[in-house]
């Protein structure tokens, strides 16, 4: 998760510097959040139907 958010701030610095724009980065690193927060829950959901199964 962390990893992700990282990526995403890193990006949006890169982006801001390549454009000279200044909210490219929190605009992607907001992104990177909730792609990650999906992530995250999409696994969790994986996780508890797996365990329902093997009971």
């Amino acid at each position: 998760m962390g990893g992700t958010i990282w990526l995403g701030n890193v990006l949006g610095k890169w982006l801001d510097a390549k454009y000279q724009t200044s909210n490219l980065e929190n605009i992607i690193t907001l992104l990177a959040v909730f792609i990650a927060m999906y992530l995250v829950i999409s696994q969790v959901i994986k996780i508890s139907k797996d365990t329902k199964d093997s009971d």
